[in-house]
């Protein structure tokens, strides 16, 4: 699914949420959908890795405190399964009934985690994923940016994964992965300040979704 042609009648939109640790996604998120429904388009709310009862068990493997010797192969293969079985479970039955999904977290996290944070290499990474995808693609993915160190200093504030923990060399990796998706051109990604006030990461969010087109988006 691309961003030309979002506004075939009938046909639904995968829109994405990326970002280090502590950017905001999920309340963005929980924002955004709480728009949605008040003009009456109950969005479908899923999150990576998880989103189906397959997903949830392989994320509690992969958050587990008591995963810490999983290598980083491991981790990716376990998160494109999660992403494979969110996709064909919940994603395209939802885009064939015409839904907005928005997504906690996507392909794109496995670049920036496994890719530049583990090392593993985009190459890899975007092979697994074409895999898991089947040709499903965001038409719109919102980067929510923070500098790491304001990442980190905001998850000393909520109880922290095994990804979380991890060490700061790590986070600064995931960051550069994701600040190379935002400096690559493609219009997909969309850029929004995580460190402005919640009201205005808000409003530069639905100023990017009314872009699309969609018949619900419109009335946000």
């Amino acid at each position: 699914m691309t961003p030309q042609g979002t506004d075939q009648p009938g046909r639904g939109l995968l829109i994405t949420f990326e970002g280090p640790e502590g950017s905001g996604k999920t309340t963005l998120i929980a924002a955004i959908a709480s728009r949605l429904a008040a003009c009456g388009g109950e969005p479908l709310v899923v999150r990576e890795p998880g989103g189906t009862t397959i997903g949830e068990r392989i994320r509690n493997i992969l958050l587990d405190s008591a995963s810490e010797g999983m290598i980083a192969e491991t981790e990716l293969l376990l998160m494109v399964a999660s992403r494979a079985q969110l996709v064909r479970e919940k994603i395209v039955p939802a885009l064939e009934a015409g839904m907005i999904i928005l997504c906690d977290r996507f392909a794109d996290a496995s670049v920036a985690y496994q890719g530049f944070g583990r090392g593993l290499g985009e190459k890899l990474v975007n092979r697994l994923n074409a895999v898991a995808l089947g040709g499903v693609e965001p038409d719109l993915t919102l980067l929510c940016m923070l500098p790491p160190e304001a990442g980190r200093a905001r998850l000393k504030q909520r109880a922290t994964d095994r990804l979380d923990r991890e060490s700061v060399a790590f986070h600064q990796r995931v960051h550069e992965g994701y600040a190379a998706m935002a400096a690559s051109g493609d219009l997909r990604f969309r850029v929004i300040d995580a460190a402005a006030a919640p009201e205005a990461k808000l409003e530069a969010a639905i100023g990017h979704l009314r872009r699309l087109e969609h018949g619900l988006l419109r009335y946000l």
